[in-house]
């Protein structure tokens, strides 16, 4: 056990230096004097805070439709048109006055929330300035409201002590120059806005840009980050402005995991980044499912509210994150300053460590006792942080944790494990599922841009972070595993990503040369079951007869036939 025990420790640290390294190499693209130490302490605090506020706010709340991409004029480098004229659409600040805006709830209820920081969108694709810029005169205060929105959530933050940042959207389909042959003078209108966010409000800790895929050269952004560096040392910026910069940004999917290099996943509470009457709002047990997934995968989440036109955040939504604050209040020890791991989350949930406590996440109990790979150290105790009666069983093959059935919570059961050695020099450990096409082979009819990281297998990878994802337009298509011989079973479990798109589909197995259809249903969900009599079969197919866009999968589980 030793030996093995220091066989893993140096793994593990060889594999943190290499993290490290890389990181830092790529880090000198834009501060070339960090050193991998440096960077860690100044990204200490963010990694520890786990949870934040997103808000995405703007006249286009007069409408309820979604920010920026709602707006009907040309939009240069990306294509498309929305809904609303674009001579509406820019003319809806003469309208906008939010008068019951107040930016000290606001930031009273991200504290409430548990949220140790916000960022809030200064100026969205749409080019509206949400602050008083002196570039421009389509901004914040030539509306009826005349107020600077950003200083007064600037002031209430600093007040507050609690962490902000903002939001920039480098593209900007209102501004004249905007990708055209004078792109070089609307670099100079762009560069001179980060200039005033970054002088003009105080301390700033995150600039959160949203490039659309635009490179360095785009948006000048070699010239850029030394500015904004020299403005404000201790800021954290994201990857969305050409360079790697500090950290990754999944959007709407839980980020895989990944402990060499932080990450955020930015996700809304609602379906939509812009407020929208009656949108439909996630429940508390998902709102608190993303957040331990996220944490248990070693990143963040920053959750996004819109605010009403009125300045109000909606009320249901102001309740739905004081209710995951109490949640907090009670676990957030289990959240807050941990790092993900030791083991990998997966279908049964997650787990999160500090030092040599590890806290596993039982999300879903698909049996009795929730079973896990063996660690390479002695667990010294173990307790249930949720409160009431466990067991807890280590053996050479396996750890087993049996929660009575009265004691498991329906959000999240926390069972605390103590080790005698830190967790941190365990290399993570993956969990494999019951079903049989785990890491089984698999093709399909379309794969999303062509593109690995949404190829077919992602369905099979045990991985709630990846997916199958197809093109855009897509409204037929099929999804095939090949299970290695013939097995036998009654029951699959799909999770489908942006749920809702399938609306026809069957299950097939392949008898000669002809595929047989031994089950038909209609819509999926976000996790669907689908039970039929015994079927034995090697090669099976998911085949999507409708879909209203693009299905995308997370998983496809296929499990052996129950016993009776």
């Amino acid at each position: 056990m030793i030996r093995q025990w220091k066989s893993v420790q140096m793994t593990r640290l060889f594999v943190v230096a290499i993290g490290l390294f890389t990181t830092a190499s790529l880090l000198a693209q834009t501060l070339p004097q960090e050193t991998p130490e440096q960077y860690q302490q100044r990204m200490a605090w963010w990694q520890q805070a786990r949870f934040g506020m997103f808000i995405h706010w703007g006249p286009v709340s007069l409408k309820g439709t979604e920010i920026g991409w709602s707006r009907g004029g040309e939009r240069r480098g990306t294509g498309g048109k929305g809904e609303i004229p674009v001579e509406e659409y820019d003319n809806l600040y003469k309208q906008f006055n939010p008068v019951r805006f107040n930016a000290q709830e606001w930031v009273a209820l991200a504290q409430d929330a548990g949220m140790k920081y916000l960022v809030f969108t200064t100026r969205h694709h749409d080019g509206f300035s949400m602050f008083d810029s002196a570039l421009t005169d389509y901004k914040i205060t030539r509306s009826p409201f005349h107020r600077d929105v950003v200083r007064e959530l600037a002031n209430a933050c600093h007040q507050a002590n609690l962490r902000l940042g903002f939001y920039y959207s480098p593209p900007d389909w209102h501004h004249p120059d905007y990708r055209t042959a004078n792109h070089a003078r609307f670099l100079e209108y762009f560069h001179g806005q980060i200039k005033e966010l970054c002088s003009n409000y105080g301390r700033l800790d995150i600039l959160w840009f949203d490039g659309l895929g635009g490179t360095a050269k785009d948006w000048d952004s070699e010239k850029l980050f030394p500015m904004i560096r020299s403005l404000q040392p201790q800021i954290i910026i994201n990857n969305r402005a050409g360079l790697p910069a500090d950290h990754d940004t999944p959007e709407q999917e839980i980020g895989k995991f990944q402990n060499t290099r932080p990450w955020e996943s930015c996700i809304t509470i609602c379906n939509q980044w812009a407020w929208k009457p009656d949108d439909t709002m996630k429940s508390l047990k998902q709102c608190l499912e993303t957040l331990v997934r996220c944490a248990g995968g070693d990143g963040n989440l920053l959750f996004n509210v819109g605010p009403m036109p009125d300045g109000r955040i909606e009320p249901r939504q102001a309740d739905r994150l004081r209710e995951m604050g109490a949640w907090l209040r009670q676990y957030g020890k289990s959240i807050y300053s941990t790092r993900g791991g030791p083991y990998k989350p997966g279908p049964w949930g997650a787990a999160t460590f500090r030092e040599n406590r590890v806290f596993v996440h039982i999300l879903q109990w698909k049996e009795d006792k929730l079973t896990l790979p063996p660690l390479p150290c002695k667990v010294t105790g173990s307790s249930l942080m949720t409160g009431g009666k466990h067991t807890f069983k280590q053996t050479d093959e396996a750890i087993e944790i049996e929660v009575d059935p009265r004691d498991r919570q329906d959000i999240d059961t926390i069972v605390v494990l103590d080790l005698d050695k830190p967790a941190n020099i365990i290399t993570p450990i993956g969990i494999r599922s019951a079903s049989l096409a785990s890491g089984k082979q698999a093709t399909a009819s379309n794969i999303f841009q062509n593109s690995s990281v949404h190829s077919p297998d992602k369905a099979f990878d045990d991985d709630d972070a990846t997916r199958w994802a197809t093109d855009a337009g897509t409204h037929q298509a099929w999804l095939q595993v090949d299970l290695g011989r013939p097995v036998g079973f009654n029951r699959v479990i799909i999770n489908e990503a942006y749920a809702g798109r399938i609306q026809k589909f069957q299950l097939q197995r392949l008898e000669g040369e002809t595929w047989k259809t031994f089950f038909e249903g209609t819509t999926v969900g976000e996790k669907g079951e689908f039970k039929f009599e015994p079927v034995t079969a090697q090669q099976v197919r998911f085949n999507i007869l409708e879909a209203t866009e693009g299905p995308t999968i997370w998983e496809f589980h296929i499990l052996p036939a129950e016993k009776k």
